[in-house]
């Protein structure tokens, strides 16, 4: 009886681990941006009041696909069409207080990020549809609010999809999105 419990544990054991298979690495890696910046590293801060200051009030989830000699935008990403901001899935917001967006009081929670972009300005809207692939099944019903952004050319080319948080002025925080050599800024406002 013990013996073919024994065999029983190790078919068990054997069928488990190869059930369990890996995922190739991605072309196009996820990361997140946050506001304060330093917020993940927040518990290697000593002083309590500085570890505080670094709570999350921000962050932002998305895949940084390259450009590898591509025309990015007016080229991959057509003028006037929906862009996901990135790759694979929607990008997301996370919001941990409620913020303004576009003149909008928005509540704490996450939000995808849908990016309309032209020539000389980016429409940036908060959509409440969230764990979606792309823009794929965009709805522009489910905006919440939008902001309108010039946008202005790099001196560098910036050859992965980047996205930064900063304070430009108090309770005022900026999402940074750049790419190939096009950056637009849209403005948060804190309460």
């Amino acid at each position: 009886m013990k013996k073919l419990l024994f065999l029983i544990a190790i078919a068990l054991i054997g069928t488990t681990a190869n059930a369990q298979k890996f995922s190739k690495m991605d072309k196009s890696p996820m990361d997140r941006a946050y506001f304060p910046a330093g917020a993940p590293h927040r518990t290697f801060e000593k002083d309590v009041a500085k570890q505080k200051a670094l709570t999350p009030q921000i962050r932002v989830t998305y895949s940084r696909p390259e450009k590898k000699g591509r025309d990015i935008f007016g080229g991959l990403l057509k003028y006037g069409e929906a862009w996901r901001v990135g790759a694979n899935e929607s990008t997301e917001i996370l919001f941990e207080n409620d913020v303004v967006f576009g003149g909008k009081d928005i509540k704490a929670g996450r939000y995808t990020i849908i990016i309309i972009p032209t020539e000389k300005e980016w429409t940036l809207n908060l959509n409440t549809d969230l764990d979606g692939w792309g823009n794929y099944g965009y709805d522009a019903t489910k905006n919440i609010a939008s902001v309108t952004a010039p946008v202005s050319k790099s001196d560098k080319e910036i050859e992965n999809l980047s996205i930064a948080l900063y304070e430009a002025a108090p309770k005022t925080v900026h999402l940074k999105i750049g790419w190939d050599n096009t950056v637009a800024e849209f403005p948060i406002t804190l309460k």
